[in-house]
């Protein structure tokens, strides 16, 4: 395959071929997989999460830039609310981000087409082809939608979590999930009034846990914080590979788990489709002469023969 070659070397035309085949061709990404897999898992994956507003793409834009100069190789994938009419990711490559993409830094949009299966899945493997291409670390953002946010922690090595003064002022607003997530925490567009309050409040409600997470300002508009959050990143990227593996381990038995359950499943519509009692009890079921359970345990029991 010439595009594994391409691949290697870095090139973007065969970077995007890739993570469209990862997300969209079931069959042939599990060829690429087969082929690239022994050569990935060792990039560090950097999650940024957060309320939407709060101002992540001009961030991860600069961090980007001023981590490639701390000799680091970053490349991002946004992950975008899906598009319903279209099914693609609205935002499309990235307007915002132009900046980190002229000084090398990979970007692309990635749709979250609602199911958190699929999300893992095209993002799992969307990470391994950033991987094997020679990325490092790469940065996942989400689009702060509930339940991404904690998926987003069980794939990233680091997660921050990105506040701004604007995003509800107490921080009694803040999602319970983010508290508890966040290797740093950051207070973005500290160039706004209420900065210092939020800073404190995020200190004291969030700083004094077992994790000690690290809490610093930042501001895109002003320029100021941004050098920090990247040699911030930069350290932790060091003491992360050490407990990486471990991590690195419990994910691949999710993975595991949820290909073989998705197998299951596919096989199971399938049977269900063409399976003999299941229509015979869901005929009796419609006409209430048995009940939900029962004609459950009865198909459940004639599958499994």
């Amino acid at each position: 395959m010439d595009m594994l070659v391409d691949l290697k070397k870095g090139k973007r035309g065969a970077i995007a071929k890739a993570i469209t085949i990862m997300e969209n061709d079931q069959k042939e990404s599990k060829k690429i997989i087969k082929k690239i897999f022994k050569d990935t898992g060792n990039s560090i994956i950097i999650g940024i999460t957060g309320p939407a507003g709060a101002g992540k793409s001009s961030l991860i834009n600069k961090t980007a830039v001023e981590m490639k100069k701390l000799g680091t190789k970053p490349a991002v994938l946004a992950i975008d609310p899906t598009s319903h009419v279209t099914g693609g990711a609205i935002l499309g490559d990235r307007v915002r981000m132009t900046e980190s993409t002229d000084s090398g830094t990979y970007i692309r949009s990635i749709a979250s087409r609602g199911a958190t299966g699929a999300v893992s899945r095209s993002l799992r493997n969307s990470i391994r082809i950033l991987e094997y291409a020679g990325f490092n670390p790469i940065i996942i953002e989400s689009v702060g939608a509930g339940q991404t946010e904690v998926e987003i922690s069980n794939i990233a090595d680091i997660t921050v979590v990105v506040f701004n003064p604007n995003t509800g002022d107490s921080i009694q607003t803040i999602k319970a999930g983010l508290t508890e997530i966040g290797d740093i925490y950051l207070v973005n567009k500290s160039d706004l009034a209420g900065t210092n309050q939020l800073f404190d409040a995020v200190r004291d409600f969030i700083g004094d846990s077992v994790r000690n997470p690290t809490i610093l300002k930042t501001s895109v508009k002003k320029n100021s914080g941004i050098t920090l959050f990247a040699k911030t990143l930069k350290d932790m990227m060091k003491s992360k590979k050490k407990v990486k593996s471990e991590k690195d381990q419990k994910r691949l038995e999710a993975e595991l788990k949820d290909i073989v359950l998705n197998n299951i499943k596919e096989k199971m519509d399938h049977m269900l489709d063409s399976d003999k009692s299941f229509s015979k009890y869901l005929k009796k079921l419609q006409a209430k002469t048995i009940d939900p359970f029962d004609a459950g345990d009865k198909i459940t029991k004639s599958l499994l023969k």
